[in-house]
């Protein structure tokens, strides 16, 4: 049976390229673009075709003229897919895309494509349940963050500089975003396949990428909760900070996951650090007005930011042995939250150079402290449509 629904599944894909092949080009179609995506997104289980994933890329970066062919080319094939190896690398795929960070891929706004509700129709449920899960909570993350990445764009571009309070807020959405992402997982025990564990090694990735943003937006605004306390946005703060700790436990259960799954990413993480209990006590004495905003006793920003933030990322230098090892204030035993960004962990990138992999595969990459991740407003309020250029 797997021999026969492997056999009709290079069939399916050699139709598929024949078809590609005859099609006409215009602003919407270009057959070898369609030809590189379906051979990425094939029905073989076994393996991924990483050279016609490079191509992909390339076209991309090429000239944003390919956006539009690649949108109706992956479209077209994951909205007729019954099959969850092709939605999966299809979903690879786009998430590759993203990580270019070409302005155009920006605009994109909501996928093309929509695999909220996706089932396998080529095997018995109780066999796939689990990929089918898989597929929908990858396709619900990569679907906001498309969105997002879009808002955030039109705000950069309109040159609006946050407040304190807005700060806060988009710390949330990027919190909300991290929660999303800690529900793509497997589920079934028996999903320990290469595809799958792939698709975790990039999935690490991210989530390091959005829990270093949340580390960076909570020590900024903190640093400026200390300078000027404000009732308001310090009892905002609060619940940041809550809700970080609450994270830091979360992503620690969700590392082990991929560990006992054998993800190669979560091997090579960073301890964790807890919120410091006094950043949390001061902030509730801000809001209690016990903390004088002029005490005259605060120091320049750059002790504040050590001492009172609790929350800073570094980068990690491949030649430090100390990795993972708690980080104490000098002369004091106080620790602090740390992130390590390290150059391990890396993925494409059309604006560098150098290339490193996933796996040993040679993708074209970029360090995950420049990945084109952004805030959502609020995962209540009404995505915009799809597609749009």
């Amino acid at each position: 049976m797997k021999l026969w629904r492997k056999a009709a599944g290079a069939i399916k894909d050699r139709n598929s390229i024949w078809l590609a092949s005859l099609s006409r080009r215009t602003p919407y179609r270009h057959p070898d673009l369609e030809a590189a995506i379906i051979r990425a997104t094939s029905h073989d289980g076994a393996k991924i075709d990483y050279t016609n994933a490079r191509r992909v890329f390339e076209w991309i970066r090429t000239s944003p003229i390919y956006l539009k062919p690649l949108a109706w080319g992956l479209s077209t094939r994951m909205e007729k897919t019954r099959s969850w190896v092709v939605a999966l690398k299809g979903l690879i795929l786009i998430h590759g895309v993203f990580c270019c960070q070409i302005p155009s891929v920006q605009r994109i706004g909501r996928l093309p494509f929509d695999l909220s509700s996706f089932k396998d129709g080529h095997s018995s449920p109780s066999k796939t349940w689990g990929y089918d899960a898989f597929v929908r909570s990858y396709y619900a993350y990569l679907d906001q963050k498309s969105s997002f990445i879009c808002s955030e764009a039109k705000n950069f571009k309109k040159g609006l500089k946050l407040s304190l309070l807005e700060e806060l807020i988009k710390i949330q959405s990027w919190q909300s975003m991290l929660d999303m992402l800690l529900q793509v997982r497997p589920l079934d025990d028996n999903m320990k396949v290469g595809l799958v564990l792939e698709a975790m090694n990039n999935l690490i990735v991210e989530v390091f990428d959005v829990y270093s943003r949340i580390c960076n937006g909570i020590a900024q605004a903190l640093l400026k909760i200390y300078a000027t306390p404000a009732k308001t946005e310090a009892s905002m703060a609060l619940r940041v900070v809550q809700k970080a700790a609450t994270q830091v436990e979360d992503l620690s259960q969700y590392l082990e996951v991929c560990r006992e799954m054998g993800v190669l990413n979560a091997s090579e993480c960073p301890k964790l650090e807890k919120i410091s209990e006094e950043d949390i006590k001061e902030l509730e004495q801000i809001i209690n007005g016990s903390v004088n905003n002029n005490n005259g006793k605060r120091k320049n920003s750059e002790v504040i930011e050590e001492e009172k933030m609790g929350v800073f990322v570094m980068r990690e230098d491949n030649n430090n042995n100390n990795n993972g090892e708690e980080i104490r204030k000098k002369g004091s035993n106080k620790r602090v939250l740390k992130t390590v960004i390290t150059d391990k962990w890396e993925i494409f990138d059309g604006d560098c150079s150098s290339r490193t992999t996933f796996q040993d595969h040679n993708f074209p990459t970029c360090s995950s402290s420049h990945l084109s991740v952004v805030s959502l407003p609020n995962y209540k309020q009404e995505l915009p449509d799809l597609i749009t250029f």
